[in-house]
């Protein structure tokens, strides 16, 4: 069963990787201000490690560290469903893919597979739920200071350093971004208490789970 494990994970780096290519292998630097680039990639170098680590029956990554990949790919999946949209025109294929379709759509649901089917459960602790929220502070901070820095280096239209709308500090203000942060982090602590208790209902050990 590990070696299938093995592979799925593998794939799932794969998807990751091709569909994040732009930044990595093409040299568009400034698309790794997007969220969608960075947890891919996170996630897809996370996915060797497992598979490695699967195929050699060799030592998973952490508990903690999983989830908090696992957490933010959906949370890369449902924000570009249910807010920015999967329609876009600026897209590249890999093997007839969209890029976009992979980070988007095939990366999150392979990783919730994964988390469900191939992972030992009931390993996650409390306070991960509260620990996991602090990727996107740091992402925000991130976006924040290189936007003062370099205001005009893209990666949007017309040189935009933000790369999403709700976190356009020029056109929404302090005052507004606090709220869309505020909403953010409540919606991100409910999909991790979600993803918790999900972790705590399941068996310690599915039929499927990695051994």
């Amino acid at each position: 069963m590990r070696y299938l494990v093995a592979v799925y994970r593998f794939l799932i780096a794969f998807f990751c990787l091709a569909g994040t290519h732009e930044a990595w292998l093409l040299g568009i630097g400034n698309h790794w201000v997007y969220f969608t680039f960075q947890t891919n990639m996170a996630l897809g170098l996370l996915m060797i490690w497992a598979g490695a680590a699967s195929l050699l029956n060799g030592k998973q990554p952490p508990a903690w560290l999983k989830g908090c990949l696992t957490l933010y790919i959906v949370i890369t999946g449902l924000v570009a469903a249910l807010i920015l949209g999967l329609n876009s025109s600026s897209y590249l294929l890999v093997m007839g893919i969209r890029t976009s379709y992979m980070v988007h759509v095939i990366t999150p649901i392979m990783a919730v597979v994964d988390f469900i089917l191939f992972d030992p459960h009931r390993r996650f602790k409390w306070h991960y739920v509260l620990t996991w929220l602090i990727y996107f502070p740091i992402y925000l901070a991130f976006v924040l200071v290189r936007a003062a820095i370099w205001p005009h280096s893209g990666p949007e239209d017309g040189g935009n350093p933000y790369p999403y709308a709700f976190i356009d500090l020029g056109k929404l203000g302090w005052g507004q971004l606090t709220v869309n942060v505020a909403a953010c982090l409540v919606s991100f602590f409910i999909l991790g208490l979600v993803l918790f208790l999900i972790d705590r209902i399941l068996p310690p050990k599915t039929p499927l789970t990695a051994s």
